[in-house]
């Protein structure tokens, strides 16, 4: 008991010494507080992890949070290499035609056996055997609801397109 509490005593002073300077130095490193504590508070709980094994609780607790500054810089690439790709497809991408509503009311009309299928299958693009397995039904009665819900939606736009000739 009385070894914890030493543990505990020398976790508290290291961390009263050196937290400020620490989170200081992360803040500089990353220009965000928020961030800056987190990388520091993350350091400090990996070093407790390991208190018995680390000789140099300073010099862990450094490298730490460097690998930790690293770590949230790669993230922060990623994310802008991602919105450049995403902005980039945007802007070459043709303007797409939005789906016609009577479409979508359609499929919001079919009962609830047959549109589920449609909108996982259709819309989500999902094979048949995953809409099977979410559904919890035979892929040949998915086949035969998607059938069934296509043959329905197709009458249903055919009586539409003669009342509109």
């Amino acid at each position: 008991m009385n070894r914890s509490r030493e543990k505990a005593a020398a976790a508290s002073e290291l961390f009263a010494a050196v937290y400020p300077r620490l989170a200081g130095w992360c803040r500089r490193l990353v220009d965000d507080d928020e961030t800056a504590h987190e990388i520091a508070s993350e350091a400090f709980t990996r070093l407790w992890a390991r208190w018995t094994s680390v000789t140099e609780p300073r010099g862990f607790l450094y490298v730490t949070a460097a690998n930790l500054v690293r770590d949230h810089w790669r993230k922060l690439e990623r994310e802008r290499r991602a919105v450049r790709r995403v902005t980039t497809e945007e802007a070459v991408r043709p303007p797409t035609e939005q789906a016609d509503p009577s479409v979508r009311l359609l499929v919001q009309s079919l009962p609830e056996r047959l549109r589920v299928p449609i909108l996982l299958h259709y819309y989500a693009d999902m094979p048949i055997r995953e809409v099977s397995v979410l559904t919890g039904r035979k892929e040949g009665t998915i086949k035969a609801d998607l059938h069934a819900a296509r043959e329905l939606l197709r009458a249903h736009l055919r009586r539409s397109l003669d009342h509109t000739l």
